[in-house]
């Protein structure tokens, strides 16, 4: 049960393309912002719309995959994790919120063999 600890599964658009770093070890990682919305009517049965934006970084493998096939408007199913950073910028902290992708599938795609794991 320890592998549910945390775990995060979200399906949205990407809202702009993957920025694709490479490191001199060979590492490559990709960073993009996700979209997910969630309808619902208010208390005069209004329809509205929610949207909430997920800091996405995908690492090797996956990163290579997202700036290969991967462009803002896309939409994805992911699975990953949360992960939470603290820095230090004018002698201010700040926290900073990203989701670690360790699996994603393309949707709309034609064919189902869409699904990349980060292996």
């Amino acid at each position: 049960m320890a592998s549910l600890n945390n775990k995060v599964h979200l399906i949205g658009n990407l809202g702009r393309d993957p920025e694709i770093r490479e490191f001199d070890n060979g590492r490559k990682v990709a960073n993009f912002p996700l979209a997910t919305s969630e309808t619902f009517k208010n208390e005069k049965g209004e329809k509205l719309q929610e949207t909430t934006w997920h800091n996405l970084v995908m690492w090797n493998g996956l990163a290579t995959i997202a700036e290969k096939y991967l462009t803002k408007g896309k939409e994805i199913a992911v699975e990953g994790r949360i992960s939470h950073r603290e820095y230090e910028k004018d002698g201010t902290k700040k926290w900073y919120t990203e989701i670690i992708v360790g699996q994603m599938q393309m949707l709309g795609a034609k064919k189902q063999e869409s699904v990349f794991d980060e292996k």
